[in-house]
């Protein structure tokens, strides 16, 4: 696939090493990709990154809107996106409940924005300042039907920023919500976050449509699979809906349109899968036993690993970047060679699952999981791994 990039606006980048916390680098991240409008609501523990970003916006000539509440906020970004405008949000848990709908609706359009959810603990009102992983698999299957979207996970806030970038980047190539899934670990610790010049910040452009005025038809796939955009007021007529559509975007309700329309939905992602996926992999070529993890686990896996290799057990990693789509073929790999994969989440048991399906029964696949509140005690993943290796 072709992707038309360009620099970063310099007036959108904040450049330097600075002192951030996630919330913040998520907000920077969005202005250095080049994202003009931001509706949001306020909710802890991602906050932070609305106040960054209304106090940041009017610098670079852009819009931020409170809405009244988050079903505002991302019917907002939907307006904004085909508005021709880069569109974020942020969230928690409560508040990307009630986005869901719309994020079914953006799919359905296939208009590109991105969310970060900063997870808290659950379920309902739970642990408004306390961490969580327990939004991962409503990333993935939070809204009805059948569909594809695209998932990260920063670890960092210096990953808060890139993977905001990269966010935007893969939301404008494949015209799909993009989520970033951090963690309120990560979104209020505050690290060294090195913004490089806006010269070398790669940013996506969006797929413009240069064509005929009369003949733009907005749900044309192009040669790569994805169809072009107009920006509304153009002067284009179109239609588009989350009803079931042909090509004009126009509704057509029967089983032989959905077939084509829902499939295109879900063929754009899991055809490019080997382009979208990231992960990062350590010490795993001689190991018996694989930690895998995302988010703040990872960091506090560390120590578990380091501890199992000092006693002799044959520890490696896979730290989880790119959640949704998953790296089915990665895991079957190492299910092959390894004798046990152990998942330390911080939840009841969502990416485990997961994991254990695309080991194929190849070896055993070890839970450690923890309800909420705060991370892991490193010694209980070292535990997990001590069990696995016997």
């Amino acid at each position: 696939m072709k992707v038309k990039k360009s620099k970063a606006d310099p007036k959108g980048v904040l450049t330097g090493a600075h002192f951030l916390d996630g919330d913040y680098a998520l907000a920077e991240g969005a202005l250095a990709a080049g994202c003009r409008f931001f509706g949001g609501y306020p909710i802890t523990p991602s906050t932070e990154t609305a106040e960054r970003f209304s106090a940041r916006i009017p610098t670079v000539g852009g819009v931020f809107i409170q809405m009244e509440d988050e079903l505002g906020s991302i019917a907002s970004l939907i307006g904004a996106s085909w508005g021709g405008l880069k569109a974020m949000t942020v969230t928690s848990g409560p508040g990307f409940s009630l986005m869901q709908e719309n994020i079914g609706l953006a799919c359905m359009m296939e208009t590109p924005l991105v969310i970060a959810n900063v997870q808290r603990g659950g379920p309902s009102t739970g642990l408004p300042t306390l961490t969580g992983q327990q939004d991962m698999m409503q990333a993935r299957w939070g809204s009805h039907g059948d569909y594809r979207i695209i998932a990260l996970s920063p670890d960092s806030p210096q990953e808060c920023f890139n993977l905001t970038i990269e966010a935007f980047n893969l939301s404008e190539t494949y015209r799909v919500p993009v989520f970033v899934m951090t963690d309120e670990c990560v979104g209020h610790m505050h690290e060294k976050v090195v913004i490089p010049p806006a010269e070398e910040i790669e940013v996506v452009e969006r797929k413009w449509y240069t064509g005929p005025k009369d003949k733009y038809l907005p749900y044309k796939s192009d040669k790569d699979g994805i169809p072009f955009m107009v920006k509304t007021g153009d002067g284009y007529r179109f239609h588009t809906t989350g009803l079931t559509h042909d090509e004009r975007g126009y509704p057509v309700i029967d089983a032989q349109c959905q077939k084509v329309n829902v499939q295109h939905l879900i063929d754009k992602i899991e055809n490019n899968e080997d382009k979208i996926i990231q992960f990062e992999e350590d010490q795993t070529d001689d190991a018996e036993v694989v930690v895998l993890s995302y988010g703040i686990t990872s960091r506090v896996a560390v120590k578990a690993v380091q501890k199992a290799r000092k006693a002799g057990i044959k520890t490696g990693t896979i730290r989880l970047i790119t959640v949704w789509p998953f790296p089915e073929k990665k895991i079957e790999k190492i299910a092959k060679k390894a004798k046990a994969i152990v998942v330390p989440e911080i939840n009841a048991g969502q990416v485990f699952y997961e994991v254990d399906r695309c080991s194929r029964n190849k070896c055993s696949v070890v839970h450690v999981p923890h309800l909420g509140g705060w991370v892991h005690d490193p010694d209980d993943i070292f535990k997990a791994i001590k069990e696995a290796a016997k």
